[in-house]
């Protein structure tokens, strides 16, 4: 492979780039690593993602015009006075103040997401294990309120991200969670700017680092601000950010905070992806054509909302072939896949310095809470930024 320094620097210009058509090897999922051979990657390199079938497609649509149907005809109930239920309205303590809701967001809570809300955020009395205690709900006013009814509900856990069994009351991480309260007390949850950096801290992030094979990192208090405050650190205005459209809500609260331009392409699509890269290189910023100063690629290890893996040695080929550069969510993967545990690049054999930005938490496979950002100069790129 053409090595590309991995070396993120936030003020740095795109070469020129040699535009060429789109690589046969690129059409088809195939892609040859150094360690494939040794490597038992279980078909996924393989896998393909089905179109949704039309008939569904247009059931789904049908179903969302006849709920919609409904949510009207109820409203105007409600509004009239002939329905006496009035649960799933505004409350007038809000009136007067700005909507936290567009009109259609208000009406789609109401109506369609408030007519099932009880199958979500469903509260639990017992550690997030193999089985959980459900707390039994009802609701009197089509689910704008629950009452509980003092019981529970004993049910296989197929709701949370506790992969290998660590989020147990008893075992190693709970045993070190007592002994680490005990050593070093507790505190509350705050900046370093406020609290200082403390010498575990340090280890945290030296052991990081070596673990994942990489030059640095930096460990912060909760896994989505990890995302949504970080990417507006890397990328400002005059960068163009490629955006998987299935990404997680984090990382697209970052890049829209981020101030930088942001386009979405098809899901794990790299032909579509090619394409994006390809008119962003060639026509510029808008208006005045200009190039942008950096592109960066987006992508998540393992889609939380989706499952599917990333395409990551087509978009290590992608990015080196258009100079681009690449931040990669393994919140879903690091720890839990990968011949030794360390994610997608693990999975596939890749090369660690060919993704510039690492980014993972410590809720899913770890047992703890928080996230990271690791790469090479990671921790002078963010710090000085």
């Amino acid at each position: 492979h053409r090595r590309l320094t991995s070396e993120f620097h936030p003020n740095e210009k795109m070469g020129d780039t040699v535009l060429s058509p789109v690589d046969e090897n690129l059409k088809q999922y195939r892609f040859k690593t150094e360690t494939e051979n040794n490597s038992d990657d279980g078909g996924l390199q393989d896998e393909e993602f089905e179109e949704t079938p039309l008939y569904a497609a247009i059931l789904t649509y049908l179903s969302y015009a006849i709920l919609c149907l409904f949510g009207w005809l109820r409203d105007f109930l409600r509004q009239s006075n002939i329905e006496k239920k009035r649960g799933a309205v505004d409350p007038n303590a809000a009136l007067g103040f700005v909507p936290l809701y567009q009109s259609y967001e208000s009406f789609y809570t109401r109506n369609m997401y408030t007519r099932v809300r009880d199958i979500f955020n469903r509260p639990i009395a017992s550690v997030p294990g193999a089985h959980v205690e459900v707390v039994e709900r009802v609701s009197d006013d089509y689910n704008w309120t629950h009452r509980f009814t003092g019981k529970t509900i004993n049910a296989i856990n197929l709701g949370s991200y506790n992969y290998l069994g660590f989020a147990e009351k008893s075992g190693p991480c709970a045993t070190d969670a007592i002994n680490s309260i005990k050593k070093f007390g507790v505190s509350n949850c705050n900046t370093r700017t406020e609290i200082g950096t403390q010498r575990y801290h340090v280890e945290l992030e030296k052991l990081l680092a070596d673990f994942l094979h990489v030059e640095s990192s930096i460990a912060f208090g909760m896994g989505f601000a990890t995302n949504s405050l970080n990417l507006p650190v890397l990328a400002s205005k005059g960068d163009l950010i490629l955006s998987d459209e299935m990404n997680h809500a984090s990382l697209i609260l970052g890049i829209r905070l981020s101030g930088a331009s942001y386009r979405t392409y098809a899901h794990n699509d790299m032909k579509n992806l090619e394409e994006k890269l390809r008119e962003a290189i060639v026509h510029g910023q808008p208006r005045t054509n200009r190039p942008w100063k950096k592109i960066i690629l987006v992508v998540e290890g393992i889609y939380s909302m989706e499952g599917s893996i990333c395409r990551l040695p087509e978009i290590i080929e992608l990015k080196k072939k258009y100079k681009a550069y690449l931040y990669m969510d393994e919140a879903h993967s690091i720890g839990a896949i990968g011949k030794n545990g360390r994610g997608i690049v693990d999975y596939f054999g890749a090369d660690v310095k060919d993704v510039d930005i690492l980014m993972g938490t410590f809720t899913k496979s770890f047992g703890s809470a928080g996230g990271y950002i690791a790469g090479s100069k990671v921790k002078s790129s963010l710090t000085n930024n």
